[in-house]
């Protein structure tokens, strides 16, 4: 079995149900299909492409990012999805790395891609508008010869927290084995619809948002505008959408704008970035919705855990790894800890990568003993359900004692008016490091830095308090949402040169 086969078998079982809604749009199946098929014929005999080529996916959310998807699968190719938000510098080193010749784009991308171009002369584009125009023949044949599982399907760039984005090999076994985990954890049918309003190019959506819906057989409901959220609840009231993939600060949005109504959703998924207490808090007294949040990474194609659908569910808790997954808690030292204890979360499964493109050194560090260390650090309970503290990375020693900037950003949250919260390390000449904290109000709100230490002295110990609050209209953040920590750590590191050559020149 391969992905593009799992796909065919779709179509061909209802050829002209409708896998994709986009605005007043639809694309049956025998439509993406057959444009599908069509694209991999013109990758073969256009382009030059061959067996384990990669070839790029720069597109903004359409349903073109469909068949451009399935038709490179289809030629034996790897898909290479990139961030459409990246500008041409930043995608130059994931073209030159993955050795891109073609990069699918839309019209307004062309003056970028021109940039790319003169530099490399070779690489050549595939128009999303050809897609659209191509033909929809529902009879378009549908070859049954499968790419081996055991072959790259997909590289997926991680975003490149702590240095340059390296590409997380995904074989075509990997992504199956994952979808199937999914599709069982979810109780996903073909009658089920999912919504897509984060970025197709994503792991978390190409999985759950684009793949899995196609290989049960269900439908994409693919939100042409995002703003204002309002139409987001309008394409699901109206498509009948049942399940709702999306990050944490989505659902706070949802909460705050949505009117006490019936909604056909039957699950609302959290995923991409930790879930604040606070915000579940506020969706549950909106929504009898179950809103439960899940974990995964790139490198795992990507879900790894999950809050049990019919429960029990616990507020804070990532869940218990999906079918045929393997998590524990390790220390350093490769040692697998009883409950309760801290330490890295480590994942080992058939979805795991196989490893990290032309990064050997790379690959050697994400595994030890057979499993992937993920970065993160949390612990699992006597029930089996685990929880993420904080990132590896993100982790604070004050006075020589453990600080999870997590746990700080929780409290804050909780303060009334706080829209966003990040806290990091810097460093301390006599604490070794103190945390540093940024935050942004809501619309409307406002905050002031006293009140918010008062409030967070009156909960936290004394070593955790943040030795400043900087208050911001909004915090960084990725296309994902994710909140930007390198980032602040650029403008404090900015902040602080700045202050230290006032010192000087005084």
């Amino acid at each position: 079995m391969d992905l593009a086969r799992a796909f065919s078998q779709s179509a061909r079982r209802n050829p002209a149900k409708i896998a994709l809604f986009w605005g007043d749009a639809e694309f049956s199946y025998g439509d993406l299909w057959s444009r599908s098929r069509a694209v991999a014929e013109r990758l073969t005999h256009d382009f030059g492409v061959r067996p384990g080529d990669r070839v790029g996916i720069w597109l903004k959310n359409c349903p073109e990012f469909v068949p451009a998807l399935f038709g490179i699968l289809q030629s034996g190719a790897v898909v290479t999805p990139i961030n459409s938000f990246l500008k041409p510098n930043e995608v130059r080193h994931i073209l030159a790395d993955a050795g891109i010749g073609v990069v699918f784009i839309d019209g307004t991308m062309l003056e970028d891609f021109k940039k790319l171009r003169a530099e490399w002369s070779q690489l050549k584009m595939f128009r999303a508008e050809e897609i659209a125009a191509a033909p929809r023949d529902p009879q378009f044949g549908i070859d049954d010869s499968p790419w081996p599982s055991s072959e790259l399907a997909v590289i997926i760039y991680t975003s490149g927290t702590t240095g340059r984005p390296k590409g997380a090999m995904l074989t075509h076994a990997n992504l199956l084995a994952n979808l199937e985990s999914c599709r069982r954890v979810l109780e996903a049918v073909g009658d089920d619809r999912f919504v897509i309003l984060l970025p197709m190019f994503h792991s978390f959506m190409l999985t759950v948002g684009v793949l899995l819906p196609l290989y049960v057989g269900g439908s994409i409901v693919l939100v042409k505008s995002v703003h204002p959220a309002k139409n987001i609840l309008q394409d699901i009231i109206r498509r009948q959408a049942t399940l709702l993939p999306a990050v944490p600060q989505f659902f706070r949005t949802l909460a705050g704008v949505a009117a006490k109504t019936d909604l056909p959703l039957r699950v609302c998924i959290s995923g991409a970035a930790p879930l604040p207490a606070e915000i579940l808090k506020e969706f549950n007294a909106r929504f009898s919705i179950p809103l439960l949040e899940g974990y995964g990474l790139s490198e795992a194609s990507p879900v790894v855990s999950f809050n049990p659908i019919r429960g029990p569910w616990k507020a804070g808790s990532i869940g218990v790894p999906v079918c045929d997954v393997q998590v524990s808690v390790q220390n350093d030292a490769g040692d697998i800890l009883g409950p309760d204890q801290t330490g890295e979360i480590c994942v080992r499964g058939p979805n795991v990568m196989r490893g990290y493109w032309n990064q050997p050194a790379a690959t050697a560090e994400a595994f030890r003993g057979g499993w992937l260390l993920t970065g993160d650090i949390g612990h699992r309970d006597c029930d089996g359900y685990f929880y993420i503290t904080d990132r590896k990375k993100d982790m604070l020693l004050v006075n020589g004692i453990n600080v999870y900037p997590r746990e700080i950003e929780e409290v804050l949250y909780q303060f009334p008016g706080v829209r966003e919260a990040a806290v990091i390390g810097v460093p301390s000449a006599r604490k070794g490091e103190q945390p540093l904290a940024f935050v942004s109000p809501g619309e409307g709100q406002a905050l002031e830095e006293n009140a918010l230490l008062k409030f967070l002295r009156e909960r936290l110990a004394d070593y955790k308090l943040p030795r400043r609050i900087i208050i911001m209209p909004a915090l960084p953040r990725s296309a994902m949402g994710k909140i930007l920590k390198t980032n602040l750590r650029q403008m404090q590191a900015e902040d602080s040169a700045r202050q230290d050559g006032v010192e000087e020149g005084k």
